[in-house]
């Protein structure tokens, strides 16, 4: 019987059975500091010790500072909230990468690049963006806090399986679009529920054509359209994005880790409950104009009229939307002016992503009172970038060059937006007041948020050439960086 890649790994993992539920052994459980603390007590109170410290990490990253590290951490709430996880990670013996750790970085960033993301394994994590990891062959759940708790005490969790819906894309990007540009328009044909119940894998040539880095930017944002997952069958960018990681095996352990990786294809003829195709070869640059990331269109495009939305009570939402973006019906959204930009978040703060950006803004200038912030989506992106010399290209351009951490994208620290105050942000979410009280987001890829910032409005960045690989005067070069980061954007 022909299998997908999910129903493969599903089998491989499945303990017990109890109804519709099937009981999953848990090869990896990430945690950070603002879903954890409950869990933790959990355990406490029923006396019980974290089955499998091995195989359980966790992260600082929703709320750390992103500012000067030598500096006291002046939220009250992000200092408890980070001294508690480091407490409950000394107690119940799990490694923890702390606010000072060279590690340090955003969970679904740091999970691939250290090799603890590994085709074939079952990963859960308390963030709903834990299907970012599908992108190298994982099974990759978001859990609740009792999940947590019985994934902390017992390295299982209970599910349900979800149907199966195949995400084709095909044909080849044009220059300045990207695989943000793509999930946006997925989410915008098929709206936020148009995944629900199903897990997303993503197939065809573009997809196959695709980056590492660029695969985790469209699995973390299936969420957004309500998928339970996502998923891509692994492939050899896959195997040299992680040979040589920290957590990744090696020697004899690798020979046998690849042997079963490359049985983790979807067969001919595998059974999808739903499928949607696009031809990414017709995309423009995407942005959002309302409050979910499905209100979006083309940047040359206009903010929809609520006539057009045949459904009273959709009318009323984007009519909704519309008075909370201070947008009109009809105005184009080229051209709006913007407050601040933000390129960083778990979607878009990988190395490549900065690469694009500087390749943007080389030689230029970011317009006079904006506020543009990029924020590395982990330490270790932060110093190969600086290796190579990027940082003084965004420096130079007049962006704020920071330290990891989830920053603006959910505004759990000082990085948000004031009230009423327009950004374009590289992350995954534009609901009210997601990056600040009042916050008025577009969502976009990196290279429109830095034309953007160029102009001080939302602006198209095809008008804008991009510097080439030995134009940016790239200082250091490590040959991973040259195989997996490099070469897929043409240089190398």
């Amino acid at each position: 019987m022909a299998k997908s890649v999910l129903e493969k790994i599903w089998e491989d993992h499945t303990l017990a059975k109890r109804g519709d539920e099937y009981l999953l052994y848990v090869d990896r459980h990430l945690t950070h500091e603002v879903t954890s603390p409950i869990a933790f007590e959990g355990l406490r109170a029923r006396g019980r010790r974290v089955r499998r410290p091995d195989l359980t990490f966790a992260l600082m990253d929703h709320n750390v500072p992103t500012s000067d590290r030598t500096l006291p951490v002046r939220d009250e709430n992000s200092r408890e909230q980070m001294r508690t996880l480091a407490k409950n990670a000394r107690e119940f013996s799990i490694t923890v990468f702390d606010y000072f750790s060279p590690w340090q970085g955003i969970v679904h960033v740091v999970g691939p690049e250290l090799g603890l993301t590994v085709p074939g394994i079952t990963i859960v994590c308390g963030d709903s963006h834990t299907s970012t990891h599908g992108a190298l062959g994982a099974l990759a759940f978001g859990i609740g806090t009792s999940e947590g708790e019985h994934v902390f005490a017992t390295q299982t969790v209970w599910m349900r399986r979800p149907k199966q819906m195949e995400v084709r894309m095909e044909g080849r990007f044009k220059s300045h679009t990207s695989a943000k540009d793509a999930i946006l328009y997925v989410i915008r044909e098929l709206g936020t529920g148009g995944m629900i119940g199903h897990a997303a894998e993503f197939r065809g040539e573009a997809v196959k054509n695709m980056s590492v880095e660029e695969r985790m930017t469209i699995c973390n944002m299936a969420i957004e359209g309500g998928a339970r997952t996502a998923i891509v069958e692994p492939d050899d960018k896959v195997y040299s994005y992680l040979e040589g990681a920290p957590y990744a095996p090696s020697g004899e352990d690798w020979t046998e880790a690849r042997k079963y990786w490359e049985t983790l294809k979807t067969d001919d003829g595998a059974r999808f409950d739903k499928s949607y195709k696009l031809d990414v070869s017709r995309l423009e640059p995407q942005i959002t104009w309302g409050t979910n990331p499905a209100m979006c269109i083309g940047v040359s495009e206009t903010v929809p009229e609520p006539r057009q939305f045949g459904d009273s009570s959709q009318r009323r939402i984007v009519e909704r939307a519309l008075e909370y973006m201070g947008l009109s019906p009809g105005q184009r959204i080229e051209g709006t002016p913007i407050d601040v930009v933000f390129i960083g978040s778990c979607t878009n703060a990988r190395l490549s992503d900065l690469v694009m950006v500087a390749r943007l803004v080389k030689g230029r200038r970011v317009a006079q009172g904006v506020r543009a912030m990029i924020v590395p989506g982990s330490m270790l992106v932060k110093r190969r970038a600086e290796r190579m010399g990027l940082h003084r290209v965004f420096i130079e351009a007049g962006f704020e060059w920071r330290n990891s951490g989830c920053s603006m994208c959910i505004a759990m620290n000082e990085d948000r937006l004031g009230p009423g105050e327009r950004g374009v942000l590289t992350s995954n979410r534009n609901f009210e007041n997601r990056a600040g009280p009042g916050s008025r987001v577009h969502l976009a890829s990196p290279l429109t948020a830095a034309a953007s910032a160029l102009e001080g409005k939302i602006a198209d960045p095809r008008r804008y050439s991009l510097a080439g690989l030995d134009e940016l005067g790239l200082e250091w070069v490590s040959p991973w960086i040259e195989r997996n980061i490099l070469k897929p954007l043409g240089g190398g």
